[in-house]
């Protein structure tokens, strides 16, 4: 992956901060500190680099572990059987989110130093996703204490948050960063911005959007009230402005043009299809209607993400097959034959974008809060807020159908027989909850480990953990353990976030907003 910043440090409490723009290096980038460079020479990084990672993220990880993909054709990755090395696994998340956490911290006492609003809201956005995706990933981590060692009188052992104190902390800091927003600041240097374009309305409303996100991913938790903050965001459009179409997306364009290249815009097409992950019977058997053991209905979205195997051989009736996740290596050859591809030409453009959020998360969230009675609406609400949702999906995928290698679209027609199929009815589903969560899931493809995240807080959709799972005694992991560089550089903070978490530091414990948290008391 080209790399358009160096993010130096493994652990929070780290001394020194590292950054380097596009053109140049600094004299001594051990030794950065506040006011030797400028809060817009790390805009780009942390936009970019942290975009590759989250799309690189799904391939490698969500897909596999929420049964998109699996990695059958090889040996080489095994995340579809949970074998998530503690050296390679756990710290590459620690690393990726802590790191980026780090230079979002110092972004923002830049702009603060330097009197620029406009990247002081930014880094308060860019801080609360990437800390909610590191204590989604792990439950308790350092807030408060974190990135202190480079200050005076800080700790390079920080102690770690629970998982409760770190949402509060970043409910306060989408507060802080609606705030900043609502004095429409300047964006200094637009074309930098490969999201917005500078446009600091349209920043505002994925800060709040992201803001849902969160009290969403909470709201199982009574204690955090979060039906009062929904309401109070829905309810003032002025105050909390949120998406209101695809055109508000969180999504990074690439240029195609190094640096700004998607991280598989050089990847080939064998390694990405034949040799790498292919789609699974729990992605076709949620997108695909077979009656009396024939195929008659398919998603629209599947031929824009997927693509059937074409060998003769393997595939003889020009069906959707899936492979097997979790698969024993002895069944693996037997269940990869003839298994579907993921669209090369979709996902593998030198500019292909990569979405951090969408509008049609918006209206799944608000559909579950409706149908729960966080918000005002009930099932009606709910229907309307939901069917919004799969025709905001719809009209994602239709436009990147358009680089298919025979350009496809779904038309209003097509996505009104899909709201009437088996696939997606709101009126023939006797779950109403799962049918959201179930849609929801589908449209968070390709949107980090989003997928993964809902999963373990709603446990929908029902997966079937294969038997080739036996390295993590055939569990989902329900998170990722504290590397062993965190172990033994902070032993004891760790110890007392495993003790409140109530777990060992394995892929067992649940994180305390999952659903198996909050069902076995924890």
């Amino acid at each position: 992956m080209k790399k358009l910043m160096i993010i130096c440090g493994i652990a929070l409490g780290l001394l020194s901060s590292c950054t380097k723009d596009f053109k140049e290096t600094n004299t001594n980038p051990n030794k950065t500190i506040v006011g030797m460079i400028q809060a817009s020479n790390m805009f780009e990084p942390l936009l970019y680099n942290f975009a590759n990672n989250w799309i690189n993220d799904s391939w490698y990880y969500n897909n596999e572990l929420v049964q998109f993909t699996a990695h059958t054709g090889g040996v080489t990755r095994r995340e579809h059987q949970y074998f998530l090395e503690p050296s390679r696994d756990w710290k590459a998340f620690w690393d990726l989110y802590s790191n980026y956490g780090k230079n979002a911290d110092h972004m923002h006492e830049l702009a603060v130093a330097q009197g620029d609003k406009s990247l002081e809201a930014i880094s308060l956005t860019f801080k609360a996703l990437y800390f909610a995706n590191m204590t989604d990933m792990f439950g308790s981590v350092p807030y408060e204490e974190a990135f202190s060692g480079r200050k005076v009188g800080g700790t390079l052992t920080p102690k770690y948050n629970t998982q409760k104190e770190v949402y509060q902390f970043l409910f306060a800091d989408l507060e802080a960063a609606n705030d900043l927003y609502a004095t429409n600041p300047t964006f200094l240097h637009p074309a930098m911005d490969g999201m917005y374009n500078g446009n600091m309305t349209k920043w505002r409303k994925f800060n709040n959007s992201l803001y849902l996100r969160l009290l969403c991913r909470v709201s199982g938790r009574s204690e955090m009230n979060v039906g009062t903050k929904m309401t109070e965001i829905i309810g003032n459009p002025s105050k909390y402005p949120v998406f209101t179409s695809n055109d508000d997306n969180a999504t990074v364009k690439y240029s195609g043009n190094d640096p700004y290249i998607n991280t598989f815009g050089t990847t080939t097409e064998s390694d990405f299809t034949q040799s790498g992950r292919k789609l699974t019977r729990q992605l076709i058997g949620m997108t695909v209607v077979t009656e009396n053991g024939n195929q008659v209905y398919v998603d629209p979205r599947l031929p824009i993400i997927g693509k059937k195997n074409t060998v003769v051989a393997d595939n003889p009736y020009n069906i959707w097959i899936g492979t097997k996740s979790g698969c024993t290596d002895i069944e693996r050859a037997t269940v990869d034959k003839g298994s579907s591809w993921l669209n090369y030409k979709i996902f593998c453009r030198k500019d292909a974008t990569a979405t951090i959020m969408d509008y049609a998360e918006i209206q799944f969230i608000l559909a579950e809060a409706a149908l729960k009675g966080y918000i005002s609406g009930g099932s009606a609400a709910a229907k309307t807020y939901y069917e919004a949702g799969i025709r905001a999906s719809m009209e994602k995928w239709s436009a990147l159908g358009a680089f298919s290698a025979t350009p496809t679209s779904i038309t209003t027609a097509q996505v009104n027989t899909f709201l009437s199929s088996k696939l997606a009815s709101w009126d023939l589903a006797t779950n109403k909850e799962e049918l959201i969560a179930n849609q929801k899931y589908l449209a968070l493809f390709w949107v980090g480990m989003e997928a993964y995240h809902e999963y373990r807080r709603t446990g929908y959709p029902v997966l079937t953990i294969g038997e080739g799972t036996t390295y993590n005694d055939n569990v989902f992991p329900t998170r990722f353990g504290y590397p062993p560089t965190s172990v033994s550089t902070n032993s004891a903070n760790v110890a007392a976030a495993l003790e409140q978490m109530g777990g060992e530091n394995d892929m067992k414990t649940p994180v305390w907003w999952s659903k198996q948290a909050i069902q076995s008391g924890l």
